[in-house]
């Protein structure tokens, strides 16, 4: 059974893939938080901005089999002749909790390309096809490779410098949205500075806020 909060055709709001056509499928659930703000405070994760709880989102629900949630994803792709790949992200919460080999085989053989957004906690199946880890915290990685490290800046505990030598083929920082302007200009210079003074890493911004789409 594969629980799904919400899942909508949108753009790709951050990192390498920013502007890209996607599906996004946000799965219920979350080994860091909770997800409920009553505990927020004892979280592994205290800065998460995602309603992540439950399955009444938009295309939201349950659904039994893998084809029957690819299906589901499918037709929410655009029904046309362009020549662009299906792509579907999986975030949540933490996708990887629920995504296994057999939905992402039934998803490949809709055409689509699978990409995955995770706190590298859990390990992935086999067949991704773009695996971006933010991590979170000082919670101890078990995804140190991948096609995109993408690390909100700026946690304590979780300094870049702890991540450079991993093995990812894009580093990107992206400003922590801390809930005003005034807050949020301050992060964005502080990040950019480091971006700056340490270019392995690439700054990312999120751009569907930016730009006013989901």
């Amino acid at each position: 059974m594969y629980q799904v909060k919400e899942a909508f055709y949108t753009l790709q709001g951050e990192g390498a893939q920013a502007g890209r056509a996607s599906v996004f499928c946000r799965f219920s659930g979350c080994n860091l938080w909770s997800g409920r703000e009553i505990d927020r405070a004892s979280a592994q994760c205290t800065f998460c901005d995602t309603d992540f709880v439950g399955t009444n989102g938009i295309n939201g629900g349950k659904f039994a089999t893998a084809n029957a949630l690819a299906e589901h994803i499918h037709a929410l792709w655009p029904q046309s002749t362009s020549r662009a790949t299906p792509y579907v992200v999986f975030t949540g919460g933490e996708p990887l909790l629920q995504l296994n080999a057999e939905l992402v085989a039934a998803l490949h053989s809709r055409g689509f390309d699978v990409a995955v957004e995770t706190n590298g906690t859990v390990l992935p199946p086999p067949g991704i096809d773009w695996l971006c880890v933010s991590p979170k915290g000082a919670n101890p990685l078990a995804v140190t490779q991948g096609d995109e490290l993408k690390l909100v800046y700026h946690q304590p505990d979780a300094p870049p410098e702890n991540f450079t030598s991993l093995d990812f083929g894009h580093f990107f920082l992206q400003p922590m949205d801390r809930g005003s302007e005034q807050l949020n200009t301050q992060t964005v210079q502080s990040t950019t500075a480091y971006c700056m003074a340490n270019p392995q890493w690439r700054l990312s911004l999120q751009t569907h806020k930016i730009a006013g789409f989901e």
